[in-house]
């Protein structure tokens, strides 16, 4: 028998490339001779962070529509049309048995080539509000594997298979000894009450916003400590941390964290944003947590995110537009309230799904298999 080939496509931030990556490992974990081949969009963070994990990776020119009138959307379909012909040819070169779709703007273009060429596909949507693109790729694609109940709106029963999102390899419930490793880590106050607060790889303004403010303010007189990832971006236009922190001794800012295990573990409140991905580690984590939805994202995919949990009562969602003035306040509240944060705690976990890589991996290989 054949080696079994299988292209993954998608990316375009840590939220689509974990995933990617996580069901990759766990198919290489049940059969080690697989062969892969990546494909994401030329000038994007795939493009580096996944030749980092060990797999080749190939690049189209495909983009994003801007939000506003500008010349790189003119130039957006000719950019598709090649991405397709591009896609084409990798399938034709590489020979994959199946085709894998994890969101992302290179996701588009390979997965229409490939079922159009009668390779099967799979379909990993990540959000509880399917995007355009995944909508329409779903009528041809054989599995749907998504995160959230009630995804029939979006793409045909017959083919949904609830699984969760894949998380990265060191997530999980949080242990004693790695909240100690991590106030030493981080240089934190061992036992002090600690607020992180994280807007994703590539940090979020209106957090940034919000514990700036916070930190002038406030801080001086609070009774907490804050672990602030504020992005790379930003920390590199801060003429110094002092400038953002105000000089506050309990607001450690860092411009990306590398341990994000180490972070949840010592955190007794959590402020994010809602990406699908860092949900679904959260839910493992099993902390309080407040979400801030982006409003930069398509069909408003966030809130619909963060509401699932809302509604459930295990989290807590704060507009985008109200943050700045409130969210700090909110997490000194819910810190100081035990039992609210228990019972967040104990309705958020069940919710976490730490085998969703498997699960999507085994149905991948049945697609191999058919």
């Amino acid at each position: 028998m054949s080696e079994t080939r299988i292209i993954i496509s998608g990316g375009g931030t840590g939220g689509h490339i974990f995933p990617a990556l996580s069901i990759a490992q766990s198919i290489q974990k049940i059969m080690p001779e697989a062969k892969f081949l990546f494909v994401g969009a030329e000038g994007r963070m795939e493009m580096q962070r996944v030749p980092a994990a060990g797999f080749e990776i190939k690049g189209l020119p495909v983009a994003g529509l801007q939000r506003s009138l500008t010349v790189e959307n003119l130039k957006l379909p000719f950019k598709v049309i090649k991405s397709v012909e591009m896609a084409r040819s990798i399938l034709r070169e590489f020979k994959p048995d199946v085709a894998v779709g994890v969101g992302g703007y290179a996701s588009a273009p390979m997965l229409w080539a490939a079922s159009h060429m009668g390779i099967p596909t799979l379909i990993q949507e990540q959000n509880s509000f399917a995007g355009l693109t995944n909508r329409i790729l779903g009528r041809r694609a054989r599995k749907i594997c998504v995160a959230y109940e009630g995804m029939e709106k979006f793409f045909p029963a017959s083919r949904i298979l609830l699984t969760g999102n894949p998380v990265r390899d060191n997530i999980a419930r949080p242990t004693e000894a790695q909240r100690e490793e991590g106030y030493a880590h981080f240089g934190l106050e061992a036992g002090r009450k600690t607020i992180l607060v994280t807007g994703g790889s590539l940090g979020s303004a209106t957090l940034n916003a919000s514990v700036r403010r916070w930190a002038k303010e406030r801080a001086a007189e609070a009774g907490c400590q804050v672990l602030w990832q504020c992005g790379k971006n930003y920390f590199a236009k801060l003429a110094s941390p002092e400038e953002a922190t105000g000089g506050a001794a309990n607001v450690h800012l860092v411009p990306f964290i590398d341990r994000m295990d180490l972070a949840f573990a010592v955190a007794d409140v959590i402020i994010s944003r809602a990406g699908a991905g860092t949900i679904s580690e959260l839910c493992i984590v099993g902390k309080p947590v407040i979400f801030v939805p982006s409003p930069n994202v398509t069909e408003d995919h966030q809130t619909h995110n963060a509401r699932a949990l809302a509604d459930k009562d295990a989290a807590l969602m704060i507009s985008d537009a109200e943050a700045p003035e409130k969210v700090m306040a909110m997490a000194e509240e819910l810190l100081a309230d035990e039992a609210r944060c228990e019972q967040m705690t104990a309705n958020i976990l069940p919710l976490a799904r730490p085998d969703a890589g498997y699960v999507i991996a085994r149905e991948v290989l049945k697609l191999v298999n058919k």
